[in-house]
């Protein structure tokens, strides 16, 4: 019998992640590596449990994931955005609660582009400290 995959995409700033969720045990891949092994950081495991403790799936899914793009920090945030996307195609009854704690949507925050006839960001901090 074969299992059923569920595929979900999430996004933030720059950063990309591709999510496969299956039935299992809890464990999470991201790019063939542990969570902790890619990420490095104990702060980022509540997080990524954030779409399982809502929907009161925890340790029901495994999640392997391709992250490209960004920082850790938008990394993370687009693994959590694609879970939860992919908890909503598996179940259409968790959009709800979801939706609720602000996962499905996308955080379209992004840096500004740089405008022509000004500094960078980088320069006016020089430039005040020079005064």
């Amino acid at each position: 019998m074969a299992q059923e995959q569920t595929y979900a995409t999430g996004r933030r700033k720059t950063a990309i992640a591709r999510v496969w969720i299956t039935p299992g045990s809890g464990k999470v891949a991201i790019n063939k590596m542990e969570l902790s092994e890619y990420f490095g950081n104990i702060f980022f495991e509540p997080k990524v449990a954030k779409p399982f403790a809502v929907t009161e799936t925890v340790d029901q899914y495994d999640i392997q994931a391709t992250v490209k793009g960004g920082g850790k920090s938008a990394q993370i945030d687009a693994l959590v955005h694609g879970i939860a996307r992919a908890l909503q195609e598996l179940n259409p009854e968790m959009r709800l609660p979801l939706k609720r704690a602000g996962l499905l949507t996308r955080d379209p925050r992004a840096k500004e582009r740089k405008k022509y006839g000004q500094r960078g960001e980088i320069g006016r901090a020089s430039c005040r400290e020079r005064v």
